[in-house]
């Protein structure tokens, strides 16, 4: 892919136009089981983006992703819910619709009054129910706090959906990471995902104690050391996931000028990088699921001459696709290097210090 810098932040917000905001709920007692251990997360879009969706584990759990197939209807979205609490979490996009018609976003249905909008909200869920207290779970106060909280600068690791996240053995959470492209047609181009890293997989490996989403870059790009024999063994005593349903979700996003089509092909590639982070991924007991967004603030007319064959949008597309694997790749180690012990699951940090 050449040359991989970083964005200004290295986070989904690099992207030009996206705002993100958590809301979540965590008590000491939720190490008892009697706690709330949950909350969501939004992307917001100002203005609406294209957007798409690729489902690849075999439980998903989500809320208008019929409405992203390339052939229907509406082409632009005005948020994403990211959300624990199963199939419940889902109640929190109503939250979000509600800030979003208050602040007179969505699809207006009347020209003669623009304040009657449909805003269009497609989310998608991870189970963390079993972390904490099992009948506390994300609402629309939930959605309509994260919405409100939305904003360029925003935590990573055990918050918002990534609360009660659970990755492998150890703590999942919220991570995210940015590129800009530098070759070609698509120098300038940042591209950027936002995870919540909630697998039912292993995401280190148990040989060398290093997350397996160092393999593309190595670990000299995350700065990280081998372990000691020690805290290796002691790593690989931990109990596997007890629980049966998992998922992983997350947003990847570009400022590149997409249509549904190309942002779908950036959808179905950027899972390559959950593949390289989470071993195994997309199993039958994850609802694996990435949305893709493209707000079109960045020119990629201009380019090189190219042969006939290969359209500049064609290599653009292919470019974007290529470093968006990478971003959800980076952005699920950053996660668990992010997160911290949450109702007694132990945190990549404490387990691997420095």
């Amino acid at each position: 892919m050449g040359n991989v810098i970083s964005g200004q932040r290295d986070s989904l917000t690099d992207v030009s136009g996206i705002l993100v905001g958590h809301h979540h709920v965590l008590d000491r007692d939720a190490t008892l089981g009697t706690g709330a251990a949950t909350g969501c997360t939004v992307v917001r879009v100002p203005g609406g983006a294209t957007a798409a969706v690729d489902v690849r584990g075999g439980g998903p759990g989500t809320r208008e992703t019929d409405l992203l197939d390339p052939g229907n209807t509406v082409r632009r979205v005005d948020a994403i819910l990211l959300t624990g609490g199963s199939a419940y979490g889902l109640a929190a996009a109503d939250g979000v619709m509600r800030k979003l018609e208050e602040d007179g976003a969505g699809i207006v249905m009347d020209p003669a009054d623009p304040g009657r909008v449909v805003p269009i909200v497609p989310g998608a869920v991870i189970f963390d129910l079993p972390v904490g207290a099992w009948d506390i779970r994300p609402t629309a106060e939930f959605g309509y706090r994260a919405a409100a909280a939305a904003a360029t600068g925003f935590a990573r690791g055990s918050v918002g959906a990534g609360v009660g996240a659970r990755a492998g053995s150890i703590k999942g959470g919220v991570g995210t990471a940015s590129i800009v492209l530098s070759d070609g047609a698509a120098a300038g181009i940042t591209v950027a995902a936002l995870i919540v890293a909630n697998p039912v997989g292993s995401v280190f490996d148990p040989r060398t104690g290093l997350p397996w989403g160092c393999g593309t870059d190595g670990p000299d790009f995350f700065g990280l050391r081998a372990p000691t024999d020690e805290q290796l063994a002691a790593a690989n005593t931990l109990p596997v996931k007890g629980t049966v349903l998992n998922t992983t979700i997350g947003v990847v996003a570009t400022d590149a000028a997409l249509d549904p089509a190309g942002c779908r092909r950036v959808a179905v590639t950027a899972h390559d990088g959950l593949a390289r982070a989470i071993r195994p991924a997309h199993s039958p007991l994850d609802g694996d699921t990435l949305f893709a967004l493209a707000t079109g603030t960045a020119d990629i007319r201009a380019s090189p001459p190219l042969p006939p064959a290969f359209p500049a949008d064609l290599l653009v597309v292919d470019q974007i696709c290529t470093a968006a694997a990478v971003c959800v790749e980076r952005a699920v180690v950053d996660a668990i290097r992010s997160a911290h012990a949450v109702a007694g699951i132990p945190a990549y940090r404490d387990l691997f210090p420095g």
